[in-house]
């Protein structure tokens, strides 16, 4: 909702001040005692920690610090660049750079939900997830999953055996390697801190969903697009972004979360053809899982030992059994597991087996399937509605439709000034891209004939 992200979500602060104070590139450098890039950068926090540099504090020119602290002028950029990650200082270039606040932890900007500041009547159109009522019944699973004699053990298992078995019946490729991670979009970021160094190209296709391209950001990757059409990425367009020696590619193989696209055989096969012999990464991000409505045809059937499926289970079975399974290729699926030892270690085998269970289970199995029926057609009867009145939108598979639209601001406006929350598509773009809005219809609409009403004059506004 356009309105209500620019008064919440703070972005003034990166407004240039006017009038701020300054501090000298002397005094500067006085308080600075490490004069590496990480030291430099730790300076300042300290500084700004402890209150001697307050908000709105313009610093000196990189120009001007580096020769006092007798280092070059790129290391105090690279301070610079880890200062502004962390939200501590904004700016850069001509406009100078100037200290924001308080420390702060990177967020996910684009994604970041704000739906607690709107009102409690707004319907909330924007997130695109499952109606909990055709969810599978989990009581069985769980008690079937409370039986395993490994239970409360410390062993470090990337997947137990029984949902290894489950998910490999319907695994639309051999390997020998596999994870389960706590959903596909954790998988997404061990697999991007895993594999890019800041400032290494990734290709990704267009438009991408908000949350990967905040991923991205986090890990300092600089995004390549690949243009998509209805078969899926186009090969020429990712012809020339292979140009760049990205180290992965990043793609949706089906039901893509904003067309709805799944990739063809042929398709494919052409895109197969382009990265084979490349050191590049193919990674498939396949969020709706089960729940799609179409074949799986991804670029990791043919090249298993270049690829990464990332296969989510939270939409088909459950969002709380946060879960996800990923394989393929042997080395991106080392290096996470080896990087989870930091912290998580392993997935719950609770969780794990619970899913196993679910994907064994006949009435489950049914209960997927009726889910799959009823998301097809509660998406048919709004782009009905809305063709009805002269609006077209596309989805051909999913929990929303996208709908073009003049003006996604004044598109977003009308629908707030009618009570109702949808997303904009601005932020699944590496650069503005065509104008549209996203219109989430996983969960019943209440009054449908009226939201049609209110997007077919959202669409008109400019």
């Amino acid at each position: 909702m356009l309105l209500i992200k620019n008064l919440g979500d703070g972005m003034a602060e990166d407004v240039p001040p006017q009038d701020g104070p300054a501090v000298s590139s002397a005094w500067l450098a006085e308080q600075i005692t490490e004069s590496s890039a990480a030291g430099i950068a730790a300076a300042i926090s300290r500084l700004v920690r402890h209150g001697e540099l307050e908000p709105q504090t313009r610093l000196p020119t990189v120009r001007a610090l580096a020769p006092r602290l007798d280092v070059s002028p790129a290391t105090v950029s690279a301070a610079w660049a880890t200062l502004r990650k962390q939200r501590v200082v904004a700016g850069g270039g001509r406009q100078g750079t100037w200290v924001l606040g308080g420390l702060a932890v990177p967020r996910p900007t684009r994604y970041e939900n704000i739906s607690r500041l709107w009102p409690d009547q707004t319907l909330n159109l924007t997130r695109a997830i499952p109606d909990p009522a055709l969810l599978p019944d989990m009581s069985a699973a769980f008690v079937h999953a409370l039986r395993d004699p490994d239970l409360h053990s410390y062993e470090v298992v990337s997947i137990s055996a029984p949902l290894r078995a489950a998910v490999a019946r319907t695994w639309p490729f051999e390997t020998d390697h596999w994870m389960c991670v706590n959903g596909g979009y954790e998988g997404l970021l061990l697999l991007m801190r895993t594999t890019v160094v800041p400032g290494e190209h990734v290709a990704i296709e267009e438009p991408a969903t908000p949350r990967l391209l905040d991923i991205l950001d986090n890990v300092g990757a600089r995004p390549v697009p690949v243009a998509t059409d209805a078969e899926g990425p186009v090969p020429a367009s990712l012809r020339e972004a292979l140009q760049h020696d990205p180290v992965a590619f990043i793609y949706e193989p089906r039901s893509s979360s904003h067309f709805g696209a799944s990739v063809t055989p042929s398709r494919r096969d052409e895109l197969a053809a382009l990265l084979a012999g490349t050191d590049t990464l193919v990674i498939e991000d396949d969020g709706l899982g089960e729940l799609s409505s179409f074949e799986y045809h991804g670029i990791a059937e043919v090249l298993p030992a270049q690829s990464v499926l990332v296969r989510s289970y939270s939409k088909s079975h459950s969002p709380d059994l946060r879960l996800a399974v990923m394989a393929g290729a042997a080395e991106p699926i080392e290096r996470v597991r080896v990087y989870r030892q930091f912290g998580s270690g392993w997935t719950s085998r609770m969780l794990q087996n619970a899913l196993a269970w679910l994907l064994d289970d006949e009435p489950s199995k049914t209960a997927v399937a009726t889910a799959r029926t009823t998301y097809r057609e509660r998406r048919d009867h709004l782009t009905g509605l809305l063709a009805a009145r002269g609006v077209q939108a596309t989805g051909l598979d999913g929990l929303a439709i996208w709908v073009p639209v003049r003006s996604e601001h004044e598109a977003l406006l009308v629908l707030a000034s009618h009570g109702i929350a949808a997303a904009g598509a601005s932020a699944s773009w590496t650069k503005p891209g065509p104008p549209a809005i996203r219109i989430a219809t996983g969960l019943p609409i209440p009054a449908p004939d009226r939201v049609a009403d209110a997007v077919a004059r959202a669409v008109q506004a400019r």
